[in-house]
């Protein structure tokens, strides 16, 4: 048993976040487990995996068995993620992440982009992500290499302070104007493993702003800017609409898809188009992750397309 103090380097960081740092190596649902049983305590009371810590906080950490690591990440996959790099200074760092690649390992994924990051930049040793995509989304990721930067990113995303834009090609012909989606959704979590998200009042307030951005006819590329960061809460709030993202496996349309992968399109259509957030001076600063040439291609496709 290990009692840590926490400093101010920790503070306003998840116990759930803290303690998948501290017991590298242990799976993430083995972490959640000693939260919910009680093994780990704050300050000798029970947490939930939401706590955010205080500089003072004393966590009690039971004994766990922790798996060795696996092999590093090979060198060349390593590179190629830092070349994706679209920003960097002393405290961010922004990727244009590629569609396909999980954002950290786990789940039977070896090596995600953290994994790999971290592998071609051992003298970044804080560097930890700041926000999720999903492993089929594309687009803007922010990475921060200081903890300092963390704490104060994560607090703009509490606040509201954070915009994040994307492209997403629906099914259908979209005719509800500039609207916002507001749909409570819960995550479900199938007997397979897989997290699937449903709509339910249970569920978490969430809400997208949806407009038009061009219409191909038997698809739309639509510009989706969520107000909330909830787990695959573009791909419902579309879903829902009846209007689905297209060679969307888990939400989508099995005819829409098939008729996209026809034309050419191998996978899921949604990509992260942009970020912005104010920095510590109050300058906005925004971040752009251009297309991916597939994405771009299919779309030069569509276009040619319609004009027949």
């Amino acid at each position: 048993m290990q009692k840590v103090s926490i400093g101010e380097d920790f503070a306003g960081q998840r116990i759930d976040n803290y303690l998948r740092n501290v017991l590298s190596g242990v799976p993430k649902s083995r972490v959640y487990r000693l939260l919910r049983r009680g093994e780990v305590r704050v300050n000798g009371g029970r947490v939930k995996a939401e706590y955010k810590l205080q500089s003072g906080d004393e966590v009690r950490i039971p004994p766990v068995r922790i798996t060795a690591p696996g092999p590093p990440p090979p060198d060349k996959p390593a590179a190629d993620m830092l070349d994706n790099a679209i920003f960097e200074d002393k405290r961010l760092l922004v990727i244009n992440k590629p569609s396909g690649v999980a954002v950290h390992g786990g789940s039977g994924i070896s090596h995600g982009v953290i994994e790999l990051l971290r592998a071609s930049r051992p003298d970044l040793k804080d560097l930890a992500l700041v926000h999720r995509l999903d492993r089929e989304t594309s687009g803007c990721l922010v990475l921060a290499k200081r903890r300092s930067a963390l704490r104060e990113l994560h607090e703009k995303f509490r606040e509201g302070l954070v915009e994040k834009n994307y492209l997403a090609l629906a099914a259908g012909d979209w005719q509800h104007g500039d609207f916002l989606v507001k749909a409570r959704l819960l995550v479900d979590n199938r007997k397979n493993g897989d997290r699937h998200v449903i709509v339910d009042e249970e569920g978490k307030r969430a809400k997208t702003r949806i407009n038009l951005s061009r219409t191909f006819g038997i698809f739309s590329l639509l510009q989706c800017r969520p107000l909330t960061g909830r787990t695959h809460q573009i791909r419902v709030h579309a879903q829902i609409m009846g209007h689905p993202l297209v060679v969307d496996e888990r939400y989508g349309d099995p005819d829409a898809n098939r008729q996209a992968k026809k034309l050419g399109l191998k996978r899921l259509f949604l990509h992260a188009q942009s970020i912005a957030f104010p920095d510590k001076s109050g300058n906005e600063l925004h971040f752009t992750a251009p297309i991916a040439d597939d994405l771009d291609e299919f779309l030069t496709r569509l276009a040619l397309r319609k004009k027949r």
